[in-house]
């Protein structure tokens, strides 16, 4: 037998948070009576409604993904072109900062006959891959952008302007003070009775290897936003861990840098800290601080 609720004051027949009959738009707590906000619901239905509506199956993922892949590289390679065209300027900004740390009369030189034909591909190629970073990055975000709700999705210009950003002065940053540094620190062995005499592939490798570290350790601010706004992560959560947080910037810090221990471990070490402590700043401007119960949404009923 089912029990029908009697009507709330005035003769409706709608429930009061007073009725047995449990209304879903109330809820009690302690001495406090709380109701649902309407608006939660209505945001909760467009995230829903996104969600399902960003429902695709495996073939469906690997067919974005294998178009996000061609757009990337269609991109990259129309950035390569236009390096090309300025590939001696390039190779002069390249070239600059390893020339001036070698001993005065000394040339970087190169044995295989390819070897300087291979190294102006490559620098063009790696300008390529800058110059189309903001829609490489764009690429990326339309790939996982079906899987967020719609209040997530707003993050897409943030997120493609700050990467790229990021990047870019972790590049500058390594090609103006780290490698000049580093550099140094190899050609000051040189003495009586050892000669340096670096090939040039070597010496490149370094030099990219360094500038693609710093461009990428660099997003740390972009993925502590990103982080911060979805609520995985907050500023005090960030506080509270900060010397772990030293520790890791060190470790890793000694894993990416050529000599493991010297000037180029301080020279990453000390703006990934500050990067760190900025992160911070950006989670607590920008991060989730609404309560338990305004998630729920629900409010106070006097």
């Amino acid at each position: 037998m089912a029990l029908v609720p009697f009507p709330g004051p005035g003769g409706s027949g709608k429930s009061s948070p007073h009725d047995l009959d449990p209304d879903p738009d109330f809820r009690t707590e302690g001495n406090r009576i709380l109701r649902r906000d309407p608006g939660a619901d209505g945001d909760r239905d467009d995230d829903e409604q996104d969600d399902g509506e960003a429902k695709m199956s495996f073939l469906e993922h690997l067919d974005e993904l294998r178009k996000r892949i061609i757009y990337s590289a269609v991109s990259i390679f129309v950035g390569f072109l236009i390096a090309f065209i300025f590939i001696q300027q390039l190779f002069d900004f390249v070239m600059k900062p390893l020339q001036a740390g070698l001993p005065a009369g000394q040339h970087l030189v190169y044995t295989e006959p390819t070897e300087a034909f291979v190294l102006y591909l490559t620098i063009a190629g790696i300008t390529g891959a800058v110059l189309a970073l903001p829609l490489v990055m764009t690429q990326v975000w339309l790939f996982i952008a079906p899987g967020l709700y719609a209040h997530e999705k707003r993050m897409a210009i943030p997120f493609v302007v700050l990467s790229s950003i990021f990047f870019v002065l972790g590049a500058a940053f390594s090609h103006y003070v780290v490698f000049p540094l580093t550099w140094k620190f190899f050609v000051s062995f040189t003495s009586d009775y050892l000669t340096f005499m670096p090939r040039i592939e070597p010496a490149f490798a370094l030099y990219i290897k360094m500038v693609l570290a710093f461009g990428l350790v660099f997003q740390m601010p972009t993925i502590v936003l990103f982080l911060a706004k979805m609520g995985v992560v907050t500023a005090g959560f960030l506080w509270k861990h900060t010397k772990y947080a030293l520790l890791i910037i060190v470790i890793v810090s000694a894993i990416v840098t050529p000599d493991g221990g010297g000037v180029s471990l301080v020279a990453m070490s000390v703006p990934l800290f500050f990067l760190y402590l900025f992160s911070i700043g950006l989670a607590w401007i920008f991060g989730k601080k609404k309560s338990r119960d305004l998630d729920d949404g629900l409010v106070d009923v006097p």
